[in-house]
């Protein structure tokens, strides 16, 4: 069963506080995911680091439960 936008978005701000996340459904099947995730906690960071904080906030649930996600991520200006 595909993830909803919204437990996705519940994990990364668990995770990383104070993040904003967007949300975009990029196929209309709640299955294929594209996020934007500023958070303070990507300052100083590569954009590896950066996507490797969010991937460790889901969990593992990327390639099984979360099927796809296009990941955008930045600090704040």
């Amino acid at each position: 069963m595909p993830m909803k936008a919204d437990d996705i978005v519940a994990l990364i701000e668990e995770a990383l506080p104070g993040a904003v996340v967007e949300m975009r459904d990029l196929a209309g099947d709640n299955d294929h995911w594209a996020a934007k995730v500023t958070a303070p906690q990507f300052a100083g960071k590569t954009r590896v680091a950066q996507h490797k904080l969010v991937y460790d906030a889901l969990g593992g649930r990327m390639g099984g439960e979360l099927h796809a996600l296009q990941l955008t991520t930045q600090a704040p200006t």
